[in-house]
C-alpha cells in the first residue's frame, strides 16, 4: 500500500510539472523569427527590415523578435539597426540538408522560435531558407509584403503551406492566384519599408548645412538605370552585356525627363534640388546622366551627393525636403510612410512593385517612363509639390491612412497566427 501511495505521489508530481510547464509556455511572450535583410548596397533593401521590426514593436509589443539576417549584413548596418532596436538579437547562417543549423546560435534560435515571418522584399527572397525551415523545423510561417512575378510548382506548394501571404502590390496578388497559389489568407499588404522610422538627424543636418539646403526649400531626385549594374559594386558579380546594353540604350531616354523637371523647378521656384542615390551605383549615374548635362544656371542650384549613404541619414534628409521624385521605389515608400510627398517613375524592368502607388491611392503620382503622355505631366506635378504643399500633404495623409489600415490588419492576422484558437 505505501508503495502505491508513493507511485501515485510521483505521478502527481510529474503531472503537476507538465501542467506548470504548459502554463509557462502559454504565459510567456510569443517568439517571432524575422527572416529578412537582403543586401546592404541599397538603402531601400535595408529599410525592409527596420520597417517590419517597427510594425512588430507597434502592434505586437509583447512579442520577442529575433532577426535571421543574410550573411552580407555589415557591422555598420547592424549597428544602425541596434541604435533603433537595442535589444534585437541578430543571427546568421543556414539550415543544412540534414536539418542541422550551420551554427549553434542559429540552431538555438530555430528551437526558440514559435513562428517564422519572411520579411518584405522584391520576391519570395529566402525561399530556400523557408523551405528548409518548413521541412526540418516544422513550425508555422507567414510571408509579408512581397512582389510575386511567377514561380515553379514546388515554390507554389510551399507558399500554400504559409499561414498567410501579403503581397505589396495587387498585380502580384492577381498573378499568384492565376498561378494556383491558394494560401488560406492572401491579400494586399504594404511593403515593410513604409514602417521604417530610422533617423540620423545630426548627419542630415550637417550635410544640409554644408550644402546650403534649407529645410523645405529643396526637392530630392533619384536617378537609376534600367538594370542595377551590380557588377560594378559587388565582388564576383559577372558583367552582364545584355543588361549593360539596355542601360546604355535607355539612359538618356529615362533621365532627360528628370533633367526637364529639375530645370522647371529651378526656373519657377526658389527651391534647390538634391540629386541623391538609393543604391551605390546611382552616385555616378546621377553625375553622368543628370548633373553634367544640365544648363549651367540650373546646375548651380543642384546639389550632387557624391557618396552613398545609409537609410537613417537618407530618411532624415528626406524629412527636411519638400518632397522627392525620380526612378526608384523605396525612397518614395519611406517618404510616404513618414509624411513626405513622393512621386515614382517606373518601367517594366522594375517588375510590378510600382503599382502599389495605385493601391494606396496615388495613381497620378506614378509615371510610366515609356508612356509619353504620362511623362508629359511630370514637370507640372513635380512643381506642384513646391507651389501647393498643402494639397500634396493632404494626398500623403490619405495614402498613409490606407497604408496604416492595412498594416493594422496584417499585424492582427499575425497575432491570430501566433495564438490559434
Amino acid at each position: 500500500m505505501p508503495h502505491l501511495h508513493r507511485r501515485d505521489f510521483l505521478a502527481s508530481v510529474i503531472l503537476a510539472a507538465l501542467a506548470a510547464r504548459g502554463r509557462a509556455a502559454e504565459s510567456r511572450p510569443p517568439r517571432i523569427l524575422l527572416r529578412s535583410s537582403w543586401q546592404v548596397v541599397n538603402i531601400g533593401d535595408i529599410a525592409h527590415t527596420p520597417g517590419v521590426l517597427t510594425l512588430l514593436e507597434r502592434y505586437l509589443p509583447e512579442a520577442e523578435v529575433r532577426l535571421w539576417a543574410s550573411n552580407d549584413l555589415t557591422d555598420e548596418v547592424a549597428a544602425m539597426e541596434h541604435r533603433r532596436f537595442p535589444k534585437l538579437k541578430i543571427v546568421k547562417g543556414s539550415i543544412k540538408d540534414d536539418g542541422r543549423a550551420s551554427n549553434a546560435e542559429l540552431g538555438e534560435t530555430l528551437e526558440w522560435a514559435d513562428f517564422l515571418l519572411h520579411g518584405s522584399g522584391a520576391s519570395f527572397v529566402a525561399v530556400k531558407d523557408v523551405t528548409a525551415f518548413d521541412k526540418h523545423i516544422g513550425k508555422p510561417f507567414g510571408i509579408y509584403g512581397i512582389t510575386y512575378s511567377g514561380s515553379n510548382p514546388k515554390q507554389v506548394e510551399l507558399m500554400n503551406r504559409a499561414k498567410f501571404i501579403y503581397f505589396r502590390d495587387t498585380v502580384s496578388l492577381a498573378k499568384a492566384r492565376e498561378e494556383g497559389v491558394s494560401c488560406p489568407i492572401m491579400e494586399f499588404g504594404p511593403d515593410g519599408a513604409f514602417g521604417c522610422d530610422l533617423r540620423n538627424d545630426a548627419a542630415a543636418e550637417a550635410f544640409c548645412q554644408a550644402n546650403g539646403l534649407e529645410t523645405k526649400k529643396f526637392l530630392c531626385c533619384i536617378p537609376r538605370l534600367r538594370y542595377t549594374p551590380y557588377w560594378t559594386i559587388k565582388a564576383g558579380r559577372a558583367f552582364d552585356p545584355m543588361k549593360h546594353q539596355r542601360n546604355e540604350e535607355m539612359a538618356e531616354h529615362d533621365h532627360a525627363p528628370l533633367r526637364a523637371a529639375i530645370t522647371h523647378v529651378i526656373r519657377n521656384s526658389d527651391h534647390k534640388i538634391l540629386l541623391c542615390p538609393e543604391d551605390m551605383t546611382q552616385v555616378e549615374v546621377g553625375r553622368k546622366h543628370v548633373l553634367e548635362p544640365l544648363p549651367d544656371e540650373v546646375r548651380q542650384r543642384v546639389v550632387w551627393r557624391d557618396k552613398y549613404w545609409l537609410t537613417d541619414e537618407a530618411l532624415s534628409t528626406y524629412l527636411r525636403s519638400s518632397g522627392l521624385f525620380g526612378l526608384e521605389m523605396h525612397s518614395p515608400i519611406m517618404c510616404i510612410g513618414n509624411g513626405v510627398p513622393a512621386l515614382v517613375g517606373r518601367f517594366a524592368e522594375q517588375t510590378s512593385k510600382g503599382f502599389m502607388w495605385r493601391d494606396i491611392g496615388l495613381a497620378d503620382w506614378l509615371f510610366d517612363m515609356d508612356e509619353p503622355k504620362q511623362v508629359a505631366r511630370l514637370n507640372d506635378v513635380v512643381l506642384s509639390l513646391v507651389t501647393d504643399p498643402a494639397a500634396a500633404a493632404e494626398r500623403v495623409e490619405q495614402a498613409r491612412q490606407i497604408v496604416t489600415q492595412r498594416q493594422e490588419a496584417t499585424m492582427a492576422q499575425l497575432r491570430k497566427s501566433l495564438n490559434p484558437a
